[in-house]
């Protein structure tokens, strides 16, 4: 193994140890991540050693060059973070560039959106720019291309020019002479109705097999819709195509990473480059990130949001970086998933699940543990009378999680009647001897119940000399203490989601509308110890027995003198990492 690739997988485990000794933040939200965290060697074996060509250290510039017109998902994550990687491990510089030649799809909240995902990541660009930087000196060498003869200007209807390009059939305006071509040119430049009907092409192979390289599009005319930055300064805009290579060897980039889609255009972007005169940049394609039962299609992410499918691109669903992050996923897991694929070409189809596997190693150790009992169905379990069970309400101070400190304390309130789950009560038998999880146990002497054999009660007695490794139930519970304002239990709206998509793999020409699953998100209610009112937004917990979940709305503030709270706290659940059955 190369020298360069063994340093750059030890700085990589490093980052990962650095990361591990400070996730110990409580659960609060990101924080962790947004230290820039790393990775150790994933056991699906992730490598850096891709021999970038020509790297050498203080010379490497990458760039990430999302489009504005929607929020950074998942597989921008991995963009960013690969560029972020190979430009530090080479001390070299990352330019964060907004692709923004397309006036009908960008806006600037999504330029504001986008800059907020990439400091989520934790990731600091060293200069930011914008592809509409460069508009004018695109447009001054247009003027020489055309006189070179390596770009013409086409009227040629759209879907005409589409079965052309499919069978190789060349435009009849492909011939036309500089002079028409500059007057045509001019004519989109100033926007007219004739201008209107143009684009121009670069002149390449119209019967290459390849067909990226038959006579792509430069230059488009758009007078519909301004420009979130230049508004109507220009009529006519650079394509992608165009504008990539050309500001990539303007803005010094000197290795541009792309996702293999582009693989069939690495020769157009090549050939334009040489045809403009400009520098060269060496291209790197590496595997699109793919997840089941997820497309990562902006203009179909989009479309459910138009549509009020979801909530919005934040969607605790989606798989934007604010969708992930606010259902949980904690930064430090997604570089972790990220870093530990290396920039391999493979593709593959990843699963939801291990995603959630690497969350729930940093989460675990360090989020504090609160109980909760469900509304719906819970039953009051009436202790008898004894030295252990007190005569009013009272509290001790416990801790939120027992192997990690730093995770604080919680007032834990018992009394004589206890709320559980009605769940469990369905489970329990008289004389069965049960565990009430932190006090000891406890033997069903009673069950109640009305005319419809529904239960409204369970009478019992403490028994903390009973072993609490023989019971089989362990039951969760919350101390019932009417007219106690400090020890009110809170409200909380539980939301857990499935896959939010039907079909496992999702294709580009899937109908997004007809296989978004409406029934991919629960939501049920449920009150929490008194703890629970003292949850922020971003804070990651466990309810005991429930799973982990993470604060997406603080409760309402508590009136002093009932105890209630306003307002429910709304909480979200996070996966596991365990495949639902």
């Amino acid at each position: 193994m190369p020298a360069a690739a063994k340093a750059a997988k030890a700085k990589v485990a490093a980052a990962a140890a650095a990361a591990a000794a400070g996730g110990g933040d409580g659960g609060k939200g990101n924080a962790a991540g947004a230290q820039g965290g790393g990775v150790s060697k994933d056991a699906s074996g992730g490598s850096f050693d891709i021999g970038l060509v020509d790297a050498k250290e203080g010379e490497v510039v990458t760039r990430f060059p999302p489009e504005p017109s929607g929020f950074l998902h998942i597989g921008h994550a991995k963009a960013a973070l690969l560029n972020e990687y190979f430009a530090r491990h080479y001390k070299g510089k990352l330019i964060l560039r907004f692709d923004d030649t397309n006036p009908a799809k960008e806006k600037d909240d999504f330029v504001q959106a986008i800059m907020a995902d990439v400091a989520t990541l934790g990731i600091k660009p060293d200069v930011v720019t914008y592809s509409s930087d460069h508009f004018e000196a695109l447009m001054v060498k247009a003027e020489s291309l055309f006189a070179e003869g390596k770009i013409y200007v086409d009227d040629t209807p759209v879907e005409e020019m589409r079965n052309q390009r499919m069978h190789g059939i060349a435009s009849a305006r492909r011939e036309a002479s500089v002079e028409e071509n500059l007057a045509l040119w001019r004519e989109m430049v100033e926007g007219t109705p004739r201008g209107q009907q143009c684009c121009v092409r670069f002149k390449l192979d119209m019967t290459n097999n390849n067909k990226a390289l038959r006579d792509p599009v430069a230059w488009r005319v758009n007078v519909d819709t301004p420009h979130h930055r230049t508004g109507t300064k220009f009529k006519v805009y650079p394509t992608y195509d165009c504008a990539c290579p050309f500001v990539d060897a303007i803005e010094g980039v000197s290795h541009a990473l792309r996702t293999s889609e582009y693989k069939d255009r690495e020769a157009q972007y090549q050939w334009i480059q040489a045809a403009m005169g400009l520098r060269t940049v060496h291209l790197w394609d590496y595997s699109r990130l793919n997840f089941e039962f997820t497309t990562l299609s902006k203009r179909k992410l989009g479309a459910l949001v138009a549509a009020g499918s979801v909530g919005g691109w934040d969607d605790p669903r989606f798989p934007t970086v604010q969708g992930v992050c606010r259902r949980g996923l904690q930064v430090a897991a997604l570089r972790e998933f990220i870093l530990s694929q290396g920039a391999s070409k493979n593709m593959t189809l990843q699963t939801w699940e291990k995603l959630w596997t690497f969350n729930k190693r940093i989460i675990d150790p360090v989020c504090p543990r609160h109980t909760a009992v469900e509304s719906d169905g819970k039953v009051l379990l009436t202790l008898a009378p004894g030295d252990d069970v007190p005569a009013a309400p009272t509290s001790r101070m416990v801790a939120k999680h027992k192997k990690h400190p730093p995770a604080g304390e919680k007032a834990q309130w018992k009394s004589g009647s206890l709320w559980i789950d009605g769940a469990d009560a369905a489970t329990m038998g008289v004389q069965e001897e049960v565990t009430l999880m932190d006090w000891g146990n406890c033997v069903v002497v009673d069950i109640v119940k009305d005319a419809a054999g529904r239960i409204t009660e369970i009478k019992g007695k403490l028994n903390l000399a009973g072993d609490v490794k023989s019971t089989k139930l362990k039951l969760h519970w919350l101390a019932h203490c009417p007219g106690v304002a400090a020890a009110q239990p809170v409200p909380l709206v539980l939301k857990e989601y499935g896959h939010w998509l039907t079909k496992r793999k999702f294709e580009d020409e899937d109908d997004v509308a007809t296989l978004f699953s409406t029934a991919s998100e629960t939501v049920r209610t449920a009150y929490g110890d008194v703890a629970c009112a003292d949850l922020k937004k971003g804070d990651v917990l466990q309810l005991e027995r429930k799973g982990y979940f993470v604060c997406d709305v603080p409760a309402g503030a508590i009136d002093p003198a009932t105890g209630a709270c306003a307002s429910a706290a709304v909480l979200l659940g996070i996966p596991d990492g365990r495949e639902k059955k």
